[in-house]
């Protein structure tokens, strides 16, 4: 009688090992490829913009973050619009999930530099600074924009930035939700903007508003005709929207200033020529005299203070609670008969 234990094949140890490897292989061969598509197609975007009169410069474009991540990093990137506008960036990242490419994360770690066309560059710092960007196949991208603690700094020789700081600033931009069947919808997005707890630049109209306070706002509209955004001239993005007859339509927000506070609303806002807002702002305030009063107190040239202070007293007799129509007209921002300042102007 043989007693020696039965032997194992030691084939069955390697079958699992042998699977891994060929898994592996497989992945790796996807990711490569992966990586490939990514920066054949961001080269041609940027091909595209270049031929469209852009300017784009940046350094050491190489995919990385094999195997789970797909990572596009560029240093030195400088974006110019035919416009004069520029966004520039020492640091600038992308990254997706290498399983699902729909969804990428973008990453400013050294912060940005933005030029203003005729006013200067400002630099923003600050905690956070990140952008994502989802549904890559859809007409329009979901956007989501956030800046964390951001600070505002001009630069030398440059025109000074409204709000030297804030708690936060966010921007979304979604395809416009709507029944099935309404007119506009395939080419309307919707957007969102929120800036919360904005300390305004000494002396500046942000400052005057808040009374030294902080200026909070929320805003959301729907934006029509959202493709004309796609062509860009010197005067910018918005320009061949204007021309085009774009509208931001259902317009609702909040702002509070201080101890003033106000919900807005307005059904159409258009555009001049010159990019400049026309059309009714409605205003459901409380204690607007404050802020008005602030606004007038402004030692901002752009701010017509006399006007300012006409419109502060007029506030007066309304008592605390009282609804105003802010109107942009021949490029100026009125309250009843008294100019304010340049109304807002798109580019």
């Amino acid at each position: 009688m043989n007693d020696t234990p039965p032997r194992h094949k030691r084939s069955g140890l390697f079958a699992p090992i042998g699977l891994f490897l060929i898994a592996l292989i497989a992945w790796s061969v996807w990711w490569f490829v992966l990586a490939g598509q990514v920066r054949d197609r961001l080269d041609a975007r940027i091909e595209g913009l270049r031929a469209s009169g852009w300017d784009v410069a940046y350094s050491g474009l190489n995919p990385t973050g094999w195997p789970f991540r797909v990572r596009i990093g560029a240093e030195n990137v400088r974006v110019t619009a035919p416009s004069g506008h520029a966004l520039a960036a020492p640091d600038l990242a992308a990254e997706a999930n290498a399983w699902d490419p729909n969804k990428w994360v973008l990453v400013a770690g050294d912060g940005l530099v933005l030029t203003r066309a005729g006013k200067g560059e400002v630099a923003i710092g600050g905690r956070a600074i990140r952008a994502s960007i989802s549904g890559l196949t859809q007409r329009w991208p979901n956007v989501a924009i956030e800046l964390i603690e951001p600070r505002f700094t001009s630069q030398r020789d440059a025109e000074v930035f409204p709000i030297s700081r804030a708690e936060r600033i966010e921007a979304y931009l979604r395809p416009h939700l709507a029944p099935a069947g309404t007119p506009g919808v395939e080419s309307s997005v919707d957007v969102l903007f929120r800036l919360i707890d904005a300390e305004g630049r000494p002396g500046g109209p942000v400052e005057g508003m808040a009374r030294n306070g902080k200026l909070t706002l929320q805003i959301e509209t729907v934006i029509e005709d959202a493709d004309r955004l796609q062509g860009a001239d010197a005067a910018g993005v918005f320009s061949a929207w204007t021309r085009a007859g774009g509208r931001f339509t259902n317009v609702r927000g909040e702002v509070s200033a201080g101890e003033s506070r106000a919900t807005l609303s307005s059904d159409v806002l258009s555009a001049r020529p010159d990019g400049r807002l026309e059309g009714t702002l409605a205003l459901n305030a409380q204690r607007p005299m404050a802020a008005i009063a602030g606004l007038a107190g402004s030692r901002d040239g752009a701010v017509d203070r006399a006007g300012a202070a006409g419109a502060a007293a007029s506030t007066v007799e309304g008592g605390e609670d009282v609804a105003i129509a802010i109107v942009f007209r021949d490029g100026r921002t009125f309250l009843g008969p008294f100019a304010l300042a340049p109304a807002p102007k798109l580019f």
